[in-house]
């Protein structure tokens, strides 16, 4: 946003401010001048929309002061033990302020030697204050329901990307033309391996297309389209390609972002092994470390580049901002040398149990 911009922003915002705060004066003037009217009493017109219109400018003038205090000490299920004392205590002094100020308008400005009782506007104007508070607290929490709902459309967005850069993977001519090409072998050579590498190539397909607008599945889930994929990764590079697997019994139900393992993967695959003509190892490691998922993606490539890693790709960047989409700061991500060699993907997130049975499963193959 430009500067001219942003000043038009705020200078819209003082307007609607002090037209709204006029509103409320001109409203409780023409009270007062009504309620002298018919009790017979007098009062001039200028005399009425004067006092009022200056009690609620007065008003005005607090206003950012008590926003200020209600943003910093909001009244909500987690802070309204620490915030109600300091509410309480500001809606006083507040109120004793708005009343002394009124007195001195009134004394000085207005002519007027008797000064108002406390009593008569003490309670009004904490009312007034808890007025402001809470829609101070109105407006931020549709603040923050807006902020969720822009959020989730990223998110969905960020799905659907890594969804078709899954599909866009598999569909690769080369991909397909190799996984077909080693089918059609089998065929002759072996029929039951044939057939079991078309229900893999099948069940990768059907589940990069499944669970459209879910986020999170279990462990179990993503390592089982894990698997699929690198069923058909092996018929591409045969022996060359060498894949353990470290899986922690107690993370299996874990929620685990949809579609994050197989990217990672094919990045270990594709700088590990690719331009190689020797065996390769790719390992899959994942862990509990207190409340948090720990999944580790190694292989014994050439490392990181001393100048640091290469600029990353659709499916690395894309993981990287879904974590920071669906974890905020309490996740991390990082791509370093191993110790022993090679390179380690690190990716964290907070541990949570997600029961199988709440996501869609598919079918063992046979």
């Amino acid at each position: 946003m430009s500067a001219s911009s942003l000043l038009r922003r705020r200078s819209s915002r003082w307007i609607l401010a002090i037209v709204g705060w006029t509103a409320v004066g001109l409203f409780f003037a023409s009270q007062t001048y009504l309620t002298y009217a018919t009790s017979g009493g007098r009062a001039p017109l200028g005399f009425v929309l004067g006092t009022n219109l200056f009690q609620w400018y007065l008003w005005a003038a607090l206003a950012p002061g008590i926003i200020w205090l209600a943003r910093t000490f909001p009244i909500d299920r987690q802070h309204w033990l620490r915030s109600l004392p300091v509410h309480a205590v500001a809606g006083v002094a507040v109120a004793l302020i708005a009343w002394h100020v009124n007195n001195l308008f009134q004394q000085y400005a207005v002519g007027i030697r008797r000064t108002t009782p406390l009593v008569y506007v003490f309670h009004q104007n904490l009312v007034t204050y808890a007025l402001v508070v809470a829609t101070t607290q109105g407006y931020l929490y549709y603040q923050r329901y807006r902020q969720g709902e822009v959020r989730s459309a990223q998110l969905s967005a960020q799905l659907a990307q890594a969804q078709l850069q899954a599909l866009r993977m598999q569909l690769h001519p080369h991909f397909l033309f190799n996984t077909l090409n080693a089918i059609s072998t089998l065929v002759h050579k072996d029929p039951e391996a044939a057939d079991h590498m078309i229900a893999r190539l099948s069940d990768l397909l059907r589940m990069s297309l499944e669970n459209v607008g879910v986020q999170e599945v279990p462990l179990a889930q993503e390592i089982g389209f894990l698997e699929r994929y690198l069923d058909i990764e092996r018929t591409r590079f045969g022996d060359r390609l060498v894949v353990r697997m470290d899986v922690a019994p107690d993370t299996l139900d874990a929620s685990t972002p949809y579609l994050i393992l197989q990217p990672l993967v094919e990045n270990a695959i594709r700088h590990g092994l690719a331009s190689r003509a020797t065996a390769g190892l790719v390992s899959i490691r994942t862990r509990r470390t207190d409340d948090m998922l720990i999944l580790e993606i190694r292989d014994d490539g050439p490392g990181v580049p001393a100048g640091g890693p290469p600029k990353r790709g659709v499916g690395l960047s894309s993981t990287q901002a879904r974590l920071e989409g669906l974890y905020g700061a309490a996740h991390r991500f990082a791509w370093t040398n191993g110790e022993a060699g090679g390179s380690v993907v690190t990716v964290a997130f907070p541990f949570r149990l997600l029961a199988a049975a709440t996501s869609t499963r598919l079918p063992e193959s046979s």
